[in-house]
């Protein structure tokens, strides 16, 4: 199909006075027409000021970007990646997307709004996850981290956090200002929620965007099972996680809305509703030992085991496919949110379809510590991923702690650096002393 030039022409933005919420931000409403463009084109861009917070500025350039997309029905869509550049970009400046854990269906919870100078989206883990990421540039990485769920806010849908996250890629290899070559390599990265979209763009990737020269991609505690997570979390200190999913897939599957409709009482829904308005943080902590039961008219047991239940939650099933890059998985063992059965199910379901799966378990981590622990050993893995190191065969290794592996410390100090240069307002510094590739390859091979 040949695209109207005039519908093709990418339009340019002024940087925002102040931070808006997307949802009421004209720049995420695309253009009409825009359906007949390629995925990933970028239908318009703006400089953005970001800061940790809201309140202390990050010294860095950065822009968002619009660009044409999919939902999980393959129906042409829009959606917005915040892409940051390194000092002195070049022609072998690798790619880092990082996919949050947005975990919200509120706009307040998308990074392209939470990272902005100025917004106020107290509750949203995108300003913690910006001390760890912000790592990839003092190694002269780039960097996109794309709004995954889309405007609906559709935490737990299948395959479009896939289709998001590449055709943000594609967008930012096309974006002459941030000055990468277009062939350049590709490393996915999230944890917990933004691991499982991270899961899904490793997922789709062979057949939606074989063209992206992917690396690798790091999944750290990638929720592995909907439905049991559902089961655990629920009535536990950590119960509204499963209810803002409950919020976010009324949106995007009719017949699971008018399951809800059917068996949740009018307190139940407006439960629902106010998830729906709220951050992460607001929501976890408002809902705290909520039992989805109290508003049904039947066990939650019974309700998830409905036939129109039952076909959501086996569509949103990860594993089924298997990416054809290198997958490292990390996962705590006493995980408090995330079952560690249910990531070992996920990595035998990969490896059972010719996945390559380096899995490593932490004993004395949980939840929350392992990303910031984490952090160093991951982009150690993908730094030999674009180096071209070998990777060793398919293993599962469970460990006291990564940071006993050498793979693991080596880079703690640079990561620290970095967050202190966030927290103090300083200009990242450390390219020119952190190379792409992690450091010897013995010492890589016993971290893989």
């Amino acid at each position: 199909m040949t695209a109207d030039p005039a519908r093709s022409r990418t339009e340019s933005w002024p940087a925002p006075a102040f931070a808006t919420l997307p949802d009421n931000d004209p720049f995420y409403q695309p253009r009409a027409g825009f359906e007949q463009l390629a995925e990933g084109t970028v239908l318009r861009w703006r400089p953005v000021e970001l800061a940790a917070f809201g309140v202390i500025p990050l010294k860095v350039t950065a822009w968002q970007l619009l660009y044409r997309t999919n939902d999980l029905n393959g129906k042409p869509d829009a959606s917005v990646t915040t892409v940051i550049a390194p000092a002195g970009a070049g022609s072998q400046t690798p790619l880092l997307s990082f996919q949050c854990a947005i975990d919200a269906v509120s706009s307040r919870g998308f990074p392209s709004y939470a990272l902005q100078k100025g917004s106020r989206a107290i509750g949203t883990f995108a300003h913690v996850e910006l001390l760890c990421s912000v790592d990839a540039l003092t190694r002269g990485w780039a960097i996109s981290v794309p709004d995954h769920e889309g405007m609906l806010g559709a935490w737990g849908a299948p395959r479009e956090p896939g289709y998001r996250t590449l055709d943000g890629v594609r967008a930012a290899l096309s974006f002459e200002p941030l000055g990468l070559d277009p062939r350049a390599q590709v490393g996915l990265w999230g944890y917990s929620g933004g691991g499982l979209a991270t899961s899904w763009a490793a997922e789709m990737a062979p057949s939606y965007a074989p063209e992206l020269d992917i690396a690798g991609a790091v999944l750290g505690s990638p929720v592995g099972d909907l439905v049991s997570t559902f089961h655990r979390l629920n009535g536990s200190l950590h119960a509204g996680l499963p209810t803002l999913v409950v919020a976010a897939l009324r949106r995007v599957y009719p017949a699971f809305d008018a399951v809800i409709d059917s068996v949740v009482d009018e307190a139940g829904k407006a439960v629902l509703d106010k998830a729906a308005r709220s951050t992460t943080g607001g929501t976890v902590l408002r809902l705290a030992r909520y039992d989805v039961d109290r508003h049904t008219s039947v066990p939650i047991a019974e309700l998830l085991a409905l036939a129109d239940m039952a076909a959501v939650f086996a569509d949103a099933e990860l594993g089924t496919r298997a990416p054809a890059v290198p997958l490292l998985v990390v996962q705590a063992v006493h995980d408090q949110i995330i079952a560690t059965a249910d990531i070992d199910a996920l990595v035998d379901r990969y490896r059972g379809h010719g996945a390559h799966v380096t899995y490593l378990r932490d004993r004395l981590s949980e939840h929350i510590t392992l990303l910031a622990l984490s952090t160093p050993l991951s982009l150690n893995w993908l730094a030999d991923r674009f180096a071209g190191e070998t990777v060793t065969p398919s293993q599962t290794q469970t460990v006291w702690s990564v940071l006993g592996l050498p793979a693991g410390r080596r880079g703690l100090a640079g990561l620290a650096r970095a967050a202190a240069q966030v927290l103090f307002a300083r200009p990242l510094t450390g390219s020119a002393t952190r190379p792409h590739r992690s450091g010897q390859a013995d010492a890589a091979r016993r971290a893989a």
